[in-house]
């Protein structure tokens, strides 16, 4: 199975550049998209072109913010949206797409903001949901995926003592939360195939940042360990344009 994540920065602006192109490309048989800004029916809208995928959308209550979608063409036994906390499911930010295999995972966590003004609640979002994650996988492996705004390690970031406890994505906080997630037995799958490869996923439209790879790999697939010997491949694929993101790919045998 080949599965890819992809932060798309508006559905509705992406499917006017080479998206299509891409999916066709990368030949994925389930995408995991984030930051959608758009409701189910937009979304659905906008992909009308694809064929061969079953769309399953979450929005915001807000309209034009947040979002995520999963296309998949294999069958799965069931979905749900968010993870059942008042406080954090108005921002259609998690999809959970069941598997025979596995859970699958799709999240967009929420930035800390620029002034850090959300950082006490990203705080708490991460450790809802990792118990979330946690009570999935007491079922069966998971597969998390998705924007998790937060660059690891230093590796991870192209300036990271200039960030470090200044920049949303990079201070001890929402390293602390990432480290919840790995120490609690899920897998940077990319890091841990690849521990010394420096490789972005994202880079800001300001300054030119892309073009010269001032960027961050802020986008993950985490495994549960009993998942790590199926994994064939992850990659990171940067020559995929139209979103200040570009998609991660894990070819896994299922």
């Amino acid at each position: 199975m080949r599965i890819i994540t992809w932060n798309v920065n508006g559905i509705r602006a992406i499917v006017k550049k080479d998206f299509f192109s891409s999916l066709q490309t990368m030949s994925a048989d389930v995408i995991c998209l984030q930051e959608t800004k758009a409701t189910g029916e937009e979304v659905e809208k906008a992909l009308k072109p694809l064929e061969g995928y079953e769309i399953i959308a979450n929005e915001a209550a807000q309209k034009g913010y947040s979002g995520t979608a999963i296309l998949s063409k294999v069958k799965h036994e069931e979905h749900s949206f968010d993870m059942g906390v008042q406080e954090h499911d108005q921002e259609g930010r998690i999809i959970t797409s069941e598997y025979p295999a596995f859970y699958l995972i799709n999240v967009y966590v929420p930035n800390s903001g620029q002034q850090l003004d959300r950082l006490d609640y990203r705080e708490k979002w991460d450790a809802d949901f990792l118990s979330f994650i946690k009570e999935k996988e007491k079922i069966k492996p998971v597969i998390v995926c998705g924007d998790f705004n937060v660059a690891h390690r230093p590796i991870d970031l192209k300036n990271d003592k200039s960030n470090y406890n200044k920049t949303a994505g990079y201070t001890q906080v929402e390293i602390d939360g990432m480290d919840a997630f790995t120490n609690a037995g899920l897998v940077d799958v990319f890091r841990h195939f690849h521990p010394d490869i420096v490789a972005y996923t994202y880079w800001s439209y300001r300054f030119k940042a892309r073009e010269r790879n001032v960027g961050w790999r802020i986008d993950y697939f985490l495994l549960s360990e009993a998942l790590l010997d199926k994994v064939k491949k992850v990659e990171i694929l940067p020559e995929h344009h139209g979103s200040d993101h570009c998609p991660v790919l894990l070819e896994i045998a299922i």
